[in-house]
């Protein structure tokens, strides 16, 4: 999630990261790197541990790991056969930095800038006390655990330059709160048992009250006071369990819900409780015979609108995706071992609206579908190059004609 920032603020962290990452490099010799602490391969791995599996350099003298990773594209895009021309875009620069405090204390951070600096993001910084393998603590700025990709959200791990309809235009992707919560893992056999349960701030009024003109849950990343304090005194409860077979693949299961609205103020009531609920499923796995990987995530939202809103505000909303991976050739290219060439298709649908006009019965549209094929190709597991075409047509509340938008999408993206 997005802290704005003033311009001398945004200076001061901009000065600290740089000046730790040049000291770093300056005072240590080459053999001081121990190592670059790999993307965790294993099976028992789940979703949730998304947020410390990447790859770290870690150095001899310094107590801290450092990371991070770029993404950069070029679109080329025309709406109903009208092009904006071809624009090259620096999505985002991510830095991480975890550090062991103590035995059983452990802290990273998640710093993201984006648009060259002019956003500064602090999507995760909390502090995690291991107290057993079935349970641990964990408090500070947390991303809630809603779906999948709110968590491994990293654009190395992807074949697509385009983020997830569903975890961008109907969940707000990289949401984050600060709170307090609990989380741990089991294992039995082939099987890997996980769970997540968090206390944070949460939404307001503009999930119904902004620009879009719709409801909208993203527009609550807008809100920075949410890190200082709650918009109505009411917790956010962000709740997941996940299930995973090491030759099956993982499911998982996530709420996330509570009060957005200020119902009351000075002792006075303002209004009725609202709530805004979610409800999603992820899934992930291999098949085996032919390499292929197969990842998807949906949603379902919940939303007391207003009975004073007209019905373009959706009071129930749904969205999915789904991505197929195929490797097709793996190879030593160069100097690179098991370079990999992938083909990929990414399936996409929302509906903020779902539900009909109580006049006419019609249905109400405002809903989106798009496809992707992809080819990209990975000189290493940490580093791909992807090439996206990507076709969409879009509805309005009305259901008019949709509006067919098709984009060429070419674009970078490496850990470091």
């Amino acid at each position: 999630m997005k802290i704005y920032t003033s311009i001398y603020i945004k200076q001061i962290i901009l000065s600290l990261t740089f000046t730790l990452v040049t000291h770093s490099l300056w005072a240590q010799e080459v053999d001081s790197i121990k190592v670059r602490t790999a993307i965790d391969t294993t099976k028992t791995e789940l979703n949730m541990d998304a947020v410390y599996n990447r790859p770290f350099l870690n150095f001899k003298k310094l107590p801290v790991a450092l990371g991070g990773y770029l993404e950069a594209n070029s679109i080329y895009s025309s709406e109903d056969g009208v092009s904006e021309g071809l624009s090259f875009q620096a999505r985002r620069l991510t830095v991480f930095m975890s550090a062991s405090i103590s035995k059983r204390i452990k802290f990273l951070t998640e710093i993201e800038l984006e648009e060259g600096g002019k956003e500064i993001a602090i999507e995760f910084a909390a502090l995690d006390v291991i107290i057993a393998p079935e349970i641990n603590f964990r408090g500070g700025i947390i991303m809630n655990p809603i779906g999948a990709f709110n968590q491994n959200h990293d654009g190395p791990k992807w074949e697509f330059v385009e983020r997830p309809d569903v975890a961008v235009n109907l969940l707000p992707a990289t949401w984050s709160n600060p709170g307090f919560g609990i989380f741990g893992k089991m294992h039995q056999d082939n099987w890997t048992l996980g769970y997540e349960a968090y206390l944070t701030n949460g939404f307001d009024g503009s999930i119904i009250d902004n620009e879009e003109n719709k409801t909208f849950l993203p527009a609550a990343k807008a809100n920075g006071e949410r890190f200082e304090e709650s918009n109505n005194g009411q917790a956010l409860i962000t709740g997941k369990i996940a299930l995973k077979n090491r030759t099956i693949g993982e499911l998982g299961l996530s709420y996330m819900g509570g009060v957005y609205n200020k119902f009351e103020e000075d002792g006075l009531t303002l209004d009725k409780k609202r709530r805004v609920d979610v409800f999603a499923i992820d899934v992930n796995t291999t098949l085996k015979k032919f390499d292929t990987y197969i990842v998807g995530e949906a949603a379902f939202v919940k939303v007391d609108v207003p009975e004073t809103f007209t019905q373009q505000y959706g009071e129930k909303q749904f969205g999915a995706f789904i991505d197929i991976v195929q490797p097709i050739l793996k190879r030593n290219v160069l100097n690179w071992e098991n370079a990999t060439l992938n083909l990929a298709v990414r399936f996409d649908y929302v509906d903020w609206n779902i539900g009909s006009f109580n006049e006419t019965q019609t249905d109400i549209g405002e809903d989106l579908w798009a496809i992707t094929p992809a080819i990209s190709f990975r000189p290493t597991s940490q580093t791909v190059f992807r090439l996206n075409y990507r076709f969409q047509e879009q509805t309005d509340i009305l259901n008019n004609p949709a509006a067919k938008k098709a984009s060429w999408l070419f674009g970078l993206s490496t850990y470091f």
